[in-house]
């Protein structure tokens, strides 16, 4: 079964939701929810999907309406074009340097990264898929998600000491959360990058394959996910308790797991156990 809509939860569509950018030149943001997988695509090639005011607000309309809608278990993040996300966009950059002390400057940077924060923090599994390369709070983005795959040859760079800033959105965090201390400042303060391949080799991606290779990835990845949204959401809910940060101890993670799956076991029934029962989940 396949709903559309627009990000607003109340609202419907009979295609994919389209959030229209200030600038003429097309949507920013394109959304669609269909059998369970939820995707949000950065359409702002042209400055290769840099995010502005307008995509963040909606990249939080977006996680409202996932975290509302129990039949949604999985989201992937991409993006149109041949790179998926270049950063904060240098307009409100250079905006806000004029007076970065002032509440809206604050205000302008919290909401491109409090919308990353939002990512990060849905009840189902997230997958970005970032093909050509990922800068800055584009690799926050990216970084926020559970599983990021990309291609061997994309191009992921802190990029703030390019630019001569301190990292911001928690940038150190996710980088040393997915490839430890070394890495980190290496990629941070020596202003280093990694190709896909040496993500993967690091941690710091799940996966790297040619970009027409992707598409059959992800949907082995969010087929699962996508069939028992109920179950998907409460895995979900253990990992993050257990895995943290902090990650608990062994004895803590029996006892939450215990519970969940006392219900899941309830749930499935005694009889579909038998290769004689009903069909087994």
């Amino acid at each position: 079964m396949t709903t559309e809509g627009t990000t607003n939860p109340s609202a419907s569509g009979s295609g994919p939701t389209r959030t229209t950018s200030a600038e003429a030149d097309g949507p920013a943001i394109l959304t669609s929810f269909t059998d369970g997988v939820a995707r949000l695509t950065l359409t702002n090639p042209r400055r290769k999907n840099a995010i502005n005011l307008e995509m963040a607000a909606a990249i939080e309309e977006f996680c409202d309406r996932v975290a509302d809608d129990a039949s949604v278990g999985v989201v992937v993040v991409d993006a149109a074009g041949q790179y998926f996300c270049s950063g904060a966009d240098t307009r409100d950059l250079a905006s806000s340097s004029a007076d970065p002390a002032s509440p809206e400057a604050v205000a302008r940077t919290s909401a491109v990264y409090g919308a990353f924060v939002r990512v990060g923090s849905l009840p189902v599994p997230t997958i970005s898929v970032v093909i050509g390369g990922a800068v800055g709070a584009g690799l926050n983005l990216a970084m926020a998600t559970d599983i990021m795959v990309t291609t061997p040859d994309a191009v992921l760079d802190s990029g703030f000491l390019t630019r001569s800033i301190h990292p911001g959105g928690g940038h150190l965090s996710l980088l040393g959360r997915a490839v430890g201390w070394s890495a980190t400042i290496a990629l941070a303060a020596c202003g280093q990058s990694l190709t896909g391949e040496q993500a993967v080799a690091r941690g710091l991606a799940y996966a790297a394959a040619p970009a027409e290779e992707l598409p059959a990835l992800v949907d082995g990845l969010t087929g699962p996910a996508a069939r028992d949204p109920e179950l998907t959401r409460r895995v979900m809910t253990s990992a993050r308790l257990e895995l943290g940060p902090p990650a608990v101890s062994w004895a803590s993670a029996l006892e939450i797991e215990r519970g969940v799956q006392m219900w899941s076991m309830s749930r499935k029934g005694k009889q579909a156990w038998s290769s004689r029962g009903p069909e087994r989940r």
